[in-house]
């Protein structure tokens, strides 16, 4: 997935285990993040937002099929 290529470019101290426990997880991704660089809440959830537009949209398109 390309988020997770583009997570650890972002924030390069996540392990792949770091990563299971985030996906799809908000709250545990921001969480995350806070604990270890600091970085707050709303431009987490800022950074985060463009990619659940085209899981949504796969989403919707799986359910009409």
């Amino acid at each position: 997935m390309q988020f997770k290529g583009t997570l650890k470019q972002q924030y390069g101290n996540f392990t792949d285990d770091d990563l299971k426990q985030i996906e799809g997880n908000d709250d545990t991704f921001v969480g995350k993040v806070q604990e270890r660089y600091g970085d707050k809440k709303d431009e987490l959830l800022k950074w985060v937002e463009p990619w659940h537009k085209p899981a949504a949209a796969e989403t919707a398109t799986q359910k009409t099929r």
